[in-house]
Protein backbone atom coordinates (compact mmCIF):
# COMPACT_ATOMS: atom_id res chain seq x y z
CA UNK A 1 0.00 0.00 0.00
CA UNK A 2 1.44 3.39 -1.15
CA UNK A 3 1.46 6.31 1.10
CA UNK A 4 0.06 9.68 -0.53
CA UNK A 5 1.43 13.34 0.71
CA UNK A 6 -1.64 15.57 0.89
CA UNK A 7 -0.53 19.45 0.92
CA UNK A 8 -2.92 21.39 1.92
CA UNK A 9 -2.05 24.85 1.03
CA UNK A 10 -5.06 27.28 1.78
CA UNK A 11 -4.96 29.95 4.58
CA UNK A 12 -4.32 33.89 4.31
CA UNK A 13 -1.25 33.88 6.43
CA UNK A 14 -2.86 36.83 8.13
CA UNK A 15 0.08 37.32 10.82
CA UNK A 16 2.67 37.71 8.53
CA UNK A 17 1.71 40.98 6.79
CA UNK A 18 2.65 43.00 5.38
CA UNK A 19 5.17 40.34 3.18
CA UNK A 20 2.22 37.63 3.38
CA UNK A 21 -1.13 39.17 1.59
CA UNK A 22 -4.49 37.56 0.71
CA UNK A 23 -3.61 37.03 -3.05
CA UNK A 24 0.04 35.83 -2.52
CA UNK A 25 -0.01 34.21 1.21
CA UNK A 26 2.85 33.20 3.62
CA UNK A 27 2.72 29.26 2.16
CA UNK A 28 4.67 30.68 -1.12
CA UNK A 29 6.66 33.07 0.31
CA UNK A 30 10.31 32.14 0.83
CA UNK A 31 11.02 33.10 4.75
CA UNK A 32 14.03 30.30 5.45
CA UNK A 33 16.92 30.32 2.67
CA UNK A 34 16.30 29.04 -0.86
CA UNK A 35 12.54 26.91 -1.30
CA UNK A 36 9.24 28.44 -0.16
CA UNK A 37 7.05 26.96 2.62
CA UNK A 38 5.12 24.97 -0.22
CA UNK A 39 8.14 23.31 -1.55
CA UNK A 40 9.99 22.91 1.35
CA UNK A 41 6.40 20.66 2.11
CA UNK A 42 6.34 19.08 -1.50
CA UNK A 43 9.97 18.15 -1.01
CA UNK A 44 9.15 16.87 2.89
CA UNK A 45 9.10 13.21 2.16
CA UNK A 46 11.75 13.09 -0.59
CA UNK A 47 14.26 9.95 0.58
CA UNK A 48 11.05 7.65 1.37
CA UNK A 49 10.28 6.11 -1.32
CA UNK A 50 13.28 3.78 -0.45
CA UNK A 51 11.44 2.61 2.25
CA UNK A 52 7.93 3.13 1.57
CA UNK A 53 5.89 2.98 -1.84
CA UNK A 54 5.18 6.61 -2.71
CA UNK A 55 2.58 8.08 -4.58
CA UNK A 56 2.99 11.93 -6.25
CA UNK A 57 1.68 14.80 -3.82
CA UNK A 58 -1.91 16.34 -4.08
CA UNK A 59 -2.15 19.78 -3.27
CA UNK A 60 -5.78 21.20 -2.50
CA UNK A 61 -5.70 25.07 -2.43
CA UNK A 62 -8.04 27.97 -3.23
CA UNK A 63 -9.23 28.55 -7.19
CA UNK A 64 -6.80 31.64 -7.17
CA UNK A 65 -3.71 30.06 -6.18
CA UNK A 66 -3.63 27.67 -8.92
CA UNK A 67 -0.83 28.62 -11.01
CA UNK A 68 1.22 29.96 -7.97
CA UNK A 69 1.11 26.11 -6.82
CA UNK A 70 1.69 24.87 -10.27
CA UNK A 71 5.00 27.23 -11.04
CA UNK A 72 6.51 26.15 -7.64
CA UNK A 73 6.26 22.92 -8.10
CA UNK A 74 7.64 22.97 -11.59
CA UNK A 75 10.85 25.57 -9.86
CA UNK A 76 11.61 22.53 -7.70
CA UNK A 77 10.64 19.62 -10.14
CA UNK A 78 8.27 18.18 -8.50
CA UNK A 79 5.51 16.15 -10.87
CA UNK A 80 2.15 16.85 -8.56
CA UNK A 81 -0.90 13.73 -9.01
CA UNK A 82 -3.55 16.56 -8.64
CA UNK A 83 -4.14 20.50 -8.04
CA UNK A 84 -8.08 20.08 -6.47
CA UNK A 85 -9.32 23.63 -6.09
CA UNK A 86 -11.65 24.96 -3.45
CA UNK A 87 -14.14 27.85 -4.48
CA UNK A 88 -13.39 28.70 -1.26
CA UNK A 89 -11.38 27.19 1.96
CA UNK A 90 -13.97 24.84 4.21
CA UNK A 91 -11.09 24.01 7.19
CA UNK A 92 -9.13 20.62 6.75
CA UNK A 93 -11.77 18.05 7.48
CA UNK A 94 -13.35 18.79 3.83
CA UNK A 95 -10.40 19.06 2.66
CA UNK A 96 -9.35 16.12 3.93
CA UNK A 97 -12.31 14.33 2.55
CA UNK A 98 -11.80 15.36 -1.09
CA UNK A 99 -8.33 14.12 -0.95
CA UNK A 100 -9.87 10.55 0.42
CA UNK A 101 -12.95 10.70 -2.08
CA UNK A 102 -10.23 11.41 -4.88
CA UNK A 103 -8.32 8.57 -4.38
CA UNK A 104 -11.62 5.92 -3.89
CA UNK A 105 -12.89 6.87 -6.98
CA UNK A 106 -9.68 6.20 -9.09
CA UNK A 107 -9.84 2.43 -7.46
CA UNK A 108 -6.88 3.95 -5.06
CA UNK A 109 -6.61 3.29 -1.30
CA UNK A 110 -3.86 4.47 0.15
CA UNK A 111 -2.49 5.80 3.65
CA UNK A 112 -3.01 9.84 3.36
CA UNK A 113 -0.66 12.30 5.36
CA UNK A 114 -1.70 15.55 5.54
CA UNK A 115 0.57 18.40 5.68
CA UNK A 116 -0.19 21.75 5.91
CA UNK A 117 1.70 23.65 3.86
CA UNK A 118 2.87 26.47 6.17
CA UNK A 119 5.09 25.04 8.41
CA UNK A 120 8.75 24.63 9.13
CA UNK A 121 10.09 21.49 10.27
CA UNK A 122 14.22 21.55 10.31
CA UNK A 123 15.05 17.77 11.11
CA UNK A 124 13.84 15.78 7.62
CA UNK A 125 15.75 12.72 9.03
CA UNK A 126 13.81 12.70 12.61
CA UNK A 127 10.46 13.69 10.57
CA UNK A 128 11.05 10.25 8.26
CA UNK A 129 11.64 8.18 10.89
CA UNK A 130 8.33 9.01 12.44
CA UNK A 131 6.65 8.76 8.89
CA UNK A 132 7.92 5.17 9.07
CA UNK A 133 6.33 4.00 11.98
CA UNK A 134 3.34 6.34 11.41
CA UNK A 135 2.88 4.49 8.21
CA UNK A 136 2.78 1.05 9.70
CA UNK A 137 0.34 1.81 12.15
CA UNK A 138 -1.80 3.67 9.79
CA UNK A 139 -1.92 0.47 7.70
CA UNK A 140 -3.39 -1.47 11.13
CA UNK A 141 -6.36 1.06 10.12
CA UNK A 142 -5.44 3.29 13.15
CA UNK A 143 -5.37 7.02 12.78
CA UNK A 144 -2.71 9.01 13.77
CA UNK A 145 -1.49 12.52 14.51
CA UNK A 146 1.48 13.89 15.64
CA UNK A 147 2.50 16.00 18.61
CA UNK A 148 4.82 18.81 19.83
CA UNK A 149 6.38 18.16 23.36
CA UNK A 150 5.31 21.91 24.98
CA UNK A 151 8.50 23.85 25.97
CA UNK A 152 6.27 26.93 27.21
CA UNK A 153 2.43 27.34 28.12
CA UNK A 154 1.43 28.55 24.64
CA UNK A 155 -2.21 29.94 24.22
CA UNK A 156 -2.04 29.90 20.38
CA UNK A 157 -1.71 26.21 19.69
CA UNK A 158 -4.60 23.60 20.35
CA UNK A 159 -3.47 20.56 22.82
CA UNK A 160 -3.61 17.09 22.89
CA UNK A 161 -4.27 14.66 25.90
CA UNK A 162 -2.62 11.36 25.79
CA UNK A 163 -2.50 8.36 28.14
CA UNK A 164 -1.03 4.79 27.42
CA UNK A 165 1.89 4.12 24.87
CA UNK A 166 0.93 1.90 21.52
CA UNK A 167 3.25 -0.31 20.61
CA UNK A 168 5.09 0.16 17.60
CA UNK A 169 7.80 -2.12 17.54
CA UNK A 170 10.11 0.38 17.48
CA UNK A 171 11.90 3.36 19.37
CA UNK A 172 9.63 6.09 18.40
CA UNK A 173 7.13 6.88 20.87
CA UNK A 174 3.31 6.70 20.17
CA UNK A 175 0.86 7.21 22.69
CA UNK A 176 -3.05 6.66 22.74
CA UNK A 177 -5.23 9.75 22.45
CA UNK A 178 -7.53 10.78 25.52
CA UNK A 179 -8.85 14.35 24.30
CA UNK A 180 -8.38 17.42 22.11
CA UNK A 181 -8.43 21.05 23.51
CA UNK A 182 -8.32 24.06 21.36
CA UNK A 183 -6.22 27.11 22.44
CA UNK A 184 -6.24 27.50 25.74
CA UNK A 185 -6.03 30.84 27.74
CA UNK A 186 -2.54 31.15 29.92
CA UNK A 187 -3.62 29.94 33.12
CA UNK A 188 -4.71 26.45 32.23
CA UNK A 189 -1.60 26.39 29.00
CA UNK A 190 0.90 26.38 32.24
CA UNK A 191 -1.36 24.10 33.71
CA UNK A 192 -0.73 21.54 30.72
CA UNK A 193 2.55 22.57 30.69
CA UNK A 194 2.98 21.01 34.01
CA UNK A 195 1.25 18.23 33.80
CA UNK A 196 3.62 16.83 30.90
CA UNK A 197 0.92 14.63 29.41
CA UNK A 198 -0.49 17.38 26.99
CA UNK A 199 1.23 18.18 23.46
CA UNK A 200 1.21 20.76 20.68
CA UNK A 201 -1.18 19.45 17.78
CA UNK A 202 1.54 20.12 14.96
CA UNK A 203 -1.86 19.50 12.49
CA UNK A 204 -0.06 16.38 10.41
CA UNK A 205 -2.40 13.54 10.53
CA UNK A 206 -1.93 10.06 8.85
CA UNK A 207 -4.51 7.56 7.94
CA UNK A 208 -6.31 5.10 5.07
CA UNK A 209 -8.21 7.18 2.61
CA UNK A 210 -11.28 4.59 3.08
CA UNK A 211 -11.18 5.26 6.92
CA UNK A 212 -10.72 8.65 6.47
CA UNK A 213 -14.37 8.74 4.25
CA UNK A 214 -15.53 5.71 7.14
CA UNK A 215 -15.46 8.09 9.58
CA UNK A 216 -16.67 11.25 7.78
CA UNK A 217 -19.66 9.43 6.74
CA UNK A 218 -20.33 8.23 10.39
CA UNK A 219 -19.33 11.34 12.04
CA UNK A 220 -20.25 13.96 9.49
CA UNK A 221 -22.71 12.59 6.78
CA UNK A 222 -22.80 17.14 5.51
CA UNK A 223 -19.14 17.20 4.72
CA UNK A 224 -19.33 14.02 3.24
CA UNK A 225 -22.26 14.13 1.06
CA UNK A 226 -21.21 17.91 -0.06
CA UNK A 227 -17.33 16.91 -0.76
CA UNK A 228 -18.55 13.70 -2.64
CA UNK A 229 -20.95 15.00 -4.95
CA UNK A 230 -18.03 18.40 -5.06
CA UNK A 231 -15.59 15.91 -6.30
CA UNK A 232 -17.96 13.38 -8.64
CA UNK A 233 -19.61 16.47 -10.23
CA UNK A 234 -16.07 18.01 -10.62
CA UNK A 235 -14.15 18.28 -14.04
CA UNK A 236 -9.94 17.71 -14.84
CA UNK A 237 -8.67 20.71 -16.28
CA UNK A 238 -4.94 19.03 -16.95
CA UNK A 239 -2.80 19.75 -13.68
CA UNK A 240 -6.11 21.01 -11.94
CA UNK A 241 -9.20 19.71 -11.25
CA UNK A 242 -12.24 21.94 -10.50
CA UNK A 243 -14.89 21.07 -7.71
CA UNK A 244 -18.52 21.59 -8.17
CA UNK A 245 -19.08 25.01 -7.00
CA UNK A 246 -22.63 24.92 -5.62
CA UNK A 247 -22.16 21.05 -3.94
CA UNK A 248 -18.68 22.15 -2.33
CA UNK A 249 -20.05 25.38 -0.93
CA UNK A 250 -22.33 23.50 0.82
CA UNK A 251 -20.40 21.88 3.23
CA UNK A 252 -19.93 22.83 6.59
CA UNK A 253 -16.63 24.35 7.98
CA UNK A 254 -14.69 22.02 10.47
CA UNK A 255 -11.04 21.35 11.51
CA UNK A 256 -9.92 17.72 11.57
CA UNK A 257 -9.91 18.14 15.23
CA UNK A 258 -13.36 19.40 15.93
CA UNK A 259 -14.96 17.12 13.51
CA UNK A 260 -13.32 13.73 13.66
CA UNK A 261 -10.42 13.94 16.51
CA UNK A 262 -13.09 15.09 19.52
CA UNK A 263 -15.71 12.53 18.46
CA UNK A 264 -13.32 9.49 18.13
CA UNK A 265 -14.65 7.33 21.50
CA UNK A 266 -17.97 6.78 19.38
CA UNK A 267 -16.10 4.65 16.86
CA UNK A 268 -14.39 1.33 16.83
CA UNK A 269 -10.82 3.15 15.83
CA UNK A 270 -7.39 3.53 17.61
CA UNK A 271 -6.45 6.90 17.65
CA UNK A 272 -2.42 7.65 18.58
CA UNK A 273 -0.16 10.56 18.81
CA UNK A 274 3.58 10.29 17.29
CA UNK A 275 6.04 12.42 19.50
CA UNK A 276 7.50 14.62 16.97
CA UNK A 277 11.02 16.14 17.65
CA UNK A 278 11.97 17.39 14.28
CA UNK A 279 12.01 20.99 15.26
CA UNK A 280 8.64 21.80 14.44
CA UNK A 281 7.36 25.68 14.02
CA UNK A 282 3.51 26.72 12.61
CA UNK A 283 5.10 29.94 11.97
CA UNK A 284 1.65 31.54 13.01
CA UNK A 285 3.74 35.22 13.78
CA UNK A 286 6.78 36.99 12.97
CA UNK A 287 8.08 36.10 16.77
CA UNK A 288 7.91 32.85 15.46
CA UNK A 289 10.29 33.32 12.36
CA UNK A 290 12.64 34.92 14.59
CA UNK A 291 12.66 32.23 16.76
CA UNK A 292 13.83 29.82 14.26
CA UNK A 293 16.43 32.45 11.97
CA UNK A 294 19.96 32.80 12.65
CA UNK A 295 20.80 35.26 15.05
CA UNK A 296 23.73 37.99 14.65
CA UNK A 297 25.43 39.12 17.90
CA UNK A 298 23.20 41.14 19.33
CA UNK A 299 20.27 38.51 18.90
CA UNK A 300 19.11 40.54 15.59
CA UNK A 301 17.93 38.71 12.53
CA UNK A 302 18.37 40.62 9.62
CA UNK A 303 17.15 40.78 5.97
CA UNK A 304 17.82 42.90 3.34
CA UNK A 305 19.19 46.84 3.38
CA UNK A 306 19.41 47.23 7.10
CA UNK A 307 21.76 49.39 9.13
CA UNK A 308 21.38 48.54 13.21
CA UNK A 309 23.07 50.53 15.73
CA UNK A 310 22.51 49.55 19.58
CA UNK A 311 19.67 47.52 19.25
CA UNK A 312 18.81 43.91 20.21
CA UNK A 313 16.61 41.14 20.35
CA UNK A 314 14.60 42.70 16.76
CA UNK A 315 13.58 40.97 13.40
CA UNK A 316 13.84 43.56 10.76
CA UNK A 317 13.02 42.96 7.36
CA UNK A 318 13.79 45.24 4.79
CA UNK A 319 12.23 44.62 0.76
CA UNK A 320 12.80 47.67 -1.10
CA UNK A 321 15.00 50.65 0.55
CA UNK A 322 17.08 51.10 3.59
CA UNK A 323 15.84 50.53 7.07
CA UNK A 324 17.76 51.72 9.95
CA UNK A 325 17.26 51.59 13.30
CA UNK A 326 19.04 52.99 16.88
CA UNK A 327 18.44 51.88 20.41
CA UNK A 328 15.91 49.66 19.42
CA UNK A 329 14.69 46.12 21.35
CA UNK A 330 12.33 43.39 20.71
CA UNK A 331 11.08 44.84 17.67
CA UNK A 332 9.46 43.50 14.45
CA UNK A 333 10.33 45.55 11.61
CA UNK A 334 8.77 44.86 7.87
CA UNK A 335 9.41 47.27 5.58
CA UNK A 336 7.56 46.39 1.57
CA UNK A 337 7.19 48.65 -1.58
CA UNK A 338 3.92 49.56 -0.16
CA UNK A 339 3.75 49.33 3.48
CA UNK A 340 5.62 49.33 6.68
CA UNK A 341 4.94 47.39 9.89
CA UNK A 342 6.19 48.43 13.52
CA UNK A 343 5.75 46.01 16.08
CA UNK A 344 6.69 45.13 20.01
CA UNK A 345 7.55 40.77 19.29
CA UNK A 346 5.50 40.68 22.28
CA UNK A 347 2.29 41.93 20.43
CA UNK A 348 2.82 40.31 17.40
CA UNK A 349 -0.21 38.18 17.51
CA UNK A 350 -1.65 41.39 16.82
CA UNK A 351 -1.04 41.90 13.26
CA UNK A 352 -3.97 40.28 12.36
CA UNK A 353 -6.19 43.13 14.12
CA UNK A 354 -4.10 45.49 11.56
CA UNK A 355 -5.35 43.04 8.84
CA UNK A 356 -8.70 43.28 9.70
CA UNK A 357 -8.97 46.92 9.28
CA UNK A 358 -7.21 47.05 6.05
CA UNK A 359 -10.04 44.47 4.68
CA UNK A 360 -12.79 46.74 6.73
CA UNK A 361 -11.53 49.65 4.74
CA UNK A 362 -11.27 47.50 1.72
CA UNK A 363 -7.58 49.00 1.30
CA UNK A 364 -5.65 46.70 -1.55
CA UNK A 365 -2.73 46.56 0.95
CA UNK A 366 -4.54 43.89 2.56
CA UNK A 367 -5.14 41.99 -1.20
CA UNK A 368 -2.28 42.49 -2.87
CA UNK A 369 1.46 43.56 -3.25
CA UNK A 370 2.85 45.97 -5.53
CA UNK A 371 3.79 43.02 -7.43
CA UNK A 372 1.36 40.53 -9.14
CA UNK A 373 2.04 37.25 -9.70
CA UNK A 374 0.27 35.59 -13.16
CA UNK A 375 0.13 32.58 -14.75
CA UNK A 376 2.37 34.14 -17.30
CA UNK A 377 4.60 35.73 -14.72
CA UNK A 378 4.06 38.80 -12.68
CA UNK A 379 3.31 42.92 -13.35
CA UNK A 380 4.22 45.57 -10.71
CA UNK A 381 2.51 49.09 -10.50
CA UNK A 382 5.60 51.76 -10.63
CA UNK A 383 3.97 54.81 -10.77
CA UNK A 384 0.07 56.73 -10.85
CA UNK A 385 -1.87 59.31 -11.07
CA UNK A 386 -4.73 61.26 -12.62
CA UNK A 387 -5.40 59.36 -15.96
CA UNK A 388 -2.10 57.80 -15.72
CA UNK A 389 -0.51 53.91 -14.55
CA UNK A 390 3.08 52.27 -15.20
CA UNK A 391 3.26 49.17 -15.21
CA UNK A 392 6.69 46.93 -14.78
CA UNK A 393 6.09 43.53 -16.71
CA UNK A 394 7.78 40.31 -16.66
CA UNK A 395 6.88 37.73 -19.19
CA UNK A 396 8.37 34.24 -17.92
CA UNK A 397 9.83 32.14 -21.41
CA UNK A 398 7.47 30.67 -23.89
CA UNK A 399 4.07 32.23 -22.13
CA UNK A 400 1.94 34.99 -23.44
CA UNK A 401 -1.11 37.09 -22.45
CA UNK A 402 -4.54 36.96 -23.44
CA UNK A 403 -5.55 38.52 -26.64
CA UNK A 404 -7.46 40.79 -25.12
CA UNK A 405 -8.81 44.85 -25.69
CA UNK A 406 -9.91 47.71 -23.06
CA UNK A 407 -11.95 50.05 -23.15
CA UNK A 408 -11.54 52.95 -21.88
CA UNK A 409 -7.31 53.04 -21.83
CA UNK A 410 -4.80 52.72 -24.59
CA UNK A 411 -1.39 51.43 -23.70
CA UNK A 412 2.28 52.06 -24.30
CA UNK A 413 4.80 49.41 -24.46
CA UNK A 414 8.18 49.89 -24.76
CA UNK A 415 11.45 45.97 -23.83
CA UNK A 416 13.33 46.85 -21.70
CA UNK A 417 14.91 43.07 -22.02
CA UNK A 418 14.61 40.55 -24.19
CA UNK A 419 12.34 40.18 -27.33
CA UNK A 420 8.52 40.62 -27.44
CA UNK A 421 6.02 38.97 -29.82
CA UNK A 422 3.19 41.76 -30.35
CA UNK A 423 -0.08 41.30 -31.66
CA UNK A 424 -1.96 44.85 -32.30
CA UNK A 425 -4.44 44.48 -34.79
CA UNK A 426 -4.38 42.69 -37.10
CA UNK A 427 -0.41 42.42 -37.31
CA UNK A 428 2.14 40.42 -35.51
CA UNK A 429 5.97 41.47 -34.73
CA UNK A 430 8.51 41.53 -32.82
CA UNK A 431 10.38 44.40 -30.65
CA UNK A 432 13.57 44.18 -29.07
CA UNK A 433 15.06 45.73 -26.79
CA UNK A 434 14.56 49.97 -26.54
CA UNK A 435 11.93 49.64 -29.17
CA UNK A 436 8.06 50.50 -28.58
CA UNK A 437 4.65 50.38 -29.66
CA UNK A 438 1.26 52.38 -29.08
CA UNK A 439 -1.74 50.05 -28.13
CA UNK A 440 -5.20 52.09 -28.92
CA UNK A 441 -8.52 52.18 -26.90
CA UNK A 442 -10.67 49.20 -28.43
CA UNK A 443 -7.94 47.41 -30.21
CA UNK A 444 -7.03 43.72 -29.69
CA UNK A 445 -3.72 43.05 -28.87
CA UNK A 446 -1.38 40.22 -27.12
CA UNK A 447 1.80 40.16 -25.51
CA UNK A 448 3.96 37.24 -26.01
CA UNK A 449 7.37 35.84 -24.89
CA UNK A 450 8.66 33.63 -27.35
CA UNK A 451 11.87 33.05 -26.30
CA UNK A 452 13.83 31.23 -24.03
CA UNK A 453 14.81 33.82 -21.66
CA UNK A 454 12.16 36.31 -19.65
CA UNK A 455 10.73 39.42 -21.18
CA UNK A 456 10.47 42.75 -19.33
CA UNK A 457 8.32 45.69 -21.06
CA UNK A 458 7.76 49.46 -19.08
CA UNK A 459 3.52 49.51 -20.19
CA UNK A 460 2.20 52.85 -19.85
CA UNK A 461 -1.49 53.04 -19.68
CA UNK A 462 -3.52 56.54 -19.75
CA UNK A 463 -7.20 56.67 -19.95
CA UNK A 464 -10.31 57.55 -17.89
CA UNK A 465 -10.59 54.25 -16.08
CA UNK A 466 -7.41 51.95 -15.26
CA UNK A 467 -8.65 49.22 -13.79
CA UNK A 468 -7.54 45.43 -14.17
CA UNK A 469 -11.35 44.69 -14.68
CA UNK A 470 -11.46 47.13 -18.10
CA UNK A 471 -9.98 43.73 -20.03
CA UNK A 472 -11.87 41.80 -22.71
CA UNK A 473 -10.94 38.35 -23.46
CA UNK A 474 -10.64 36.43 -26.78
CA UNK A 475 -8.75 33.85 -26.27
CA UNK A 476 -6.54 32.86 -23.38
CA UNK A 477 -3.83 30.02 -22.52
CA UNK A 478 -4.78 29.74 -18.81
CA UNK A 479 -9.12 29.34 -19.17
CA UNK A 480 -9.52 33.20 -17.74
CA UNK A 481 -11.48 34.18 -20.30
CA UNK A 482 -14.35 35.21 -17.35
CA UNK A 483 -11.97 36.55 -14.86
CA UNK A 484 -12.17 39.96 -14.98
CA UNK A 485 -7.84 40.91 -13.87
CA UNK A 486 -4.94 40.47 -16.37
Amino acid sequence: MSLCPVILAGGGGTRLWPLSRQDYPKQFLRLFGEYTMLQETLKRCDGLESKIQLDEPMVICNTDYRFIVQEQAQQIGKKLQSIILEPEGRNTAPALTLAAISQLEQGNDPVLLMMPADHLIKDLQGLQRVFETAYQLALKNHLVTFGITPDKAETGYGYIHCKNDIETGNAETCLEIESFTEKPNAEVAQQYLDSESYFWNSGLFMLRASLCCELMQALQPEIYSASYAAYTKGQVDGDFYHLHNESFLQSPSDSIDYAVMEKLSTQNVTAGMMVLKAGWSDIGAWTAVWEQSEKDQNNNVISGDVIQIDSRDCLVRSENRLVSLVGCENLAIIETSDALMITNKDNAQGVKQIVEQLKREHRKEQTENLRVKRPWGSYETVDNGDGFKVKRIIVNPGKKLSLQLHHKRSEHWVVVKGTATITNANETFDLKENESTFIPMETKHRLENATTKPLEIIEVQVGSYLGEDDIVRFDDDFGRQDKPDK
